[in-house]
């Protein structure tokens, strides 16, 4: 007959397996500021003090907070279900971010909460775990709470994490190199707050007040991936899917050339997420942001869709069909929301396309004669200098017969050289820095003077010839005033 046998797990063990469960520091305390925003917290202050004796990072919002009964169940692992039915606004899932997320970074967490000025704490510490190979909490008494680092910013409602004995924070380093270790992973979590919870940040979750999130007291900013504020991003129309009693929200956009974003907005976007070439879907669950930047293998990233973004909202209650995990950071959309996202992404492309390649095409299309052309020779792309080009052909015909081979053969080399591979690369990353027009204001008129004896030698000048053929070189685009004063001068 069979029988049951109790067998519960090494805790020792088992805390040590759960440190390793792939957090990053930033999505670690994204963990935790999804408790408080679940609390109703409005504030959220955020503090990485090295100078605290044994260093700490503190977490205090402004929440509703808990009552002691509360703050046990919250250090109890696995305190809810996955299954059980949440509010709209709750962020949480298993009952483990707390602690996964904190023993990822630290192997000593306290918690300290306030309902209505009435103070509960309780803490765990993975070198009494280990010790006695049990799950002991220790739970602190009012003296001890007082002499909790940054205790006194809790207010009458409200809680603050601590972490402690930071052995995952500093990499084993000290001194100056802990320090910016510590800085560069500042900056890592100040960028992933803003875009992960950047609809909280800048109050567009309807029914909530407006979230301010600060590290070392430094308001963070909210960044909108989808860049709203310019014009020229386009808002195609919105899908709807209803799924049994839930509800999934698909906005399509097509993002801006970069030619059409301001320096300011470039230099935002570039340094914080590479905008140019972070296509794909932005997932949020319930206004929060868990996953982006991908097309879950419907199509390959490419040209065809460098510019488009897709926003798509689900609710919490369709985390299972979604299948997100612990950390918050995988989400795969059911069948249904795949098949329309593969609709929206066939409709989509052609328009960023348009957009991308738009300043590109104008290069063959501004002029009578362009230096480059391109050729699409039985599906193959190549691009080649122009030999019927006006400079071309006025040399050529000033040149011997052996002379003029030369320059034929020079011509052919310098475009089959063309470094595709590396302009693409450049354009794709940094398209903002490249500038091939370089000429220096004192040389420009000499140019200008070379090449109208090189057009005009000997026959009758036209300023409108010369104007066609002076731009479609782009050796003088940075200087156009001096080019209209000398036609001006020049062409009488």
């Amino acid at each position: 007959m069979v029988r049951e046998y109790r067998l519960p797990p090494s805790a020792s063990s088992l805390s040590a397996s759960m440190r390793d469960l792939g957090y990053s520091v930033e999505t670690a305390i994204a963990d935790l500021i999804d408790n408080s925003i679940s609390a109703n917290a409005t504030t959220v202050e955020i503090f990485c003090d090295l100078s605290v004796d044994g260093q700490a990072v503190v977490i205090i919002d402004n929440g509703c907070g808990m009552d002691a009964e509360g703050v046990i169940a919250a250090m109890r692992h696995g305190s809810t279900s996955p299954g059980e039915e949440r509010s709209s606004g709750d962020l949480g899932r298993f009952g483990l971010g707390l602690k996964t997320a904190s023993f990822s970074q630290c192997r000593r967490l306290t918690v300290v909460s306030a309902k209505n000025s009435i103070r509960s704490s309780a803490e765990w510490d993975l070198d009494i775990v280990d010790r006695k190979d049990d799950w002991l909490i220790s739970i602190l008494d009012g003296d001890e709470i007082g002499q909790l680092p940054y205790i006194h910013k809790l207010g009458k409602n409200g809680t603050i994490v601590i972490w402690r004995e930071l052995d995952r924070l500093f990499e084993d380093e000290t001194d100056s190199k802990r320090d910016e270790i510590v800085n560069e992973k500042l900056d890592a979590i100040e960028k992933h707050i803003s875009l992960v919870f950047h609809r909280f940040l800048a109050g567009e979750m309807k029914g909530r007040r407006k979230l301010s999130i600060s590290i070392n007291g430094h308001k963070i900013e909210p960044f909108d991936p989808f860049c709203l504020k310019n014009r020229f991003t386009q808002r195609l129309p919105e899908e709807i899917i209803r799924t049994g009693d839930a509800t999934v929200r698909m906005q399509p956009y097509i993002l801006p050339h970069h030619s059409k974003l301001s320096a300011k907005e470039y230099d935002h976007y570039q340094s914080r997420s590479d905008f140019i070439s972070n296509q794909g879907a932005y997932v949020y669950r319930s206004g929060r942001l868990m996953v982006w930047g991908d097309w879950f293998r419907l199509i390959p990233k490419g040209e065809a869709t460098k510019l488009a973004r897709v926003q798509i909202d689900f609710p919490n209650s369709m985390d299972e069909s979604w299948t997100i995990d612990i950390r918050k950071s995988r989400a795969r959309p059911p069948h249904a929301v795949r098949i329309r996202l593969r609709q929206i992404i066939n409709r989509i492309s052609g328009r960023s396309t348009t957009v991308h390649r738009g300043r590109g095409e104008k290069l063959y299309n501004e002029t009578v004669a362009p230096v480059w052309v391109r050729y699409a020779d039985q599906g193959r792309i190549r691009y080649a200098l122009n030999s019927e080009h006006p400079i071309v052909q006025t040399v050529s015909q000033n040149l011997q017969d052996k002379q003029r081979g030369r320059l034929t053969t020079l011509l052919e080399a310098i475009s089959s050289s063309l470094p595709v591979e590396m302009i693409y690369s450049d354009f794709s990353m940094r398209p903002r820095e490249i500038q091939q027009s370089l000429l220096p204001e004192e040389s420009v008129i000499g140019e200008l003077k070379q090449l109208k004896d090189i057009l005009f030698s000997g026959a009758p000048d036209n300023s409108d010839t010369f104007r066609e053929v002076m731009r479609s070189t782009h050796l003088f685009d940075s200087h156009m005033d001096l080019v209209e004063r000398f036609i001006r001068d020049e062409f009488r």
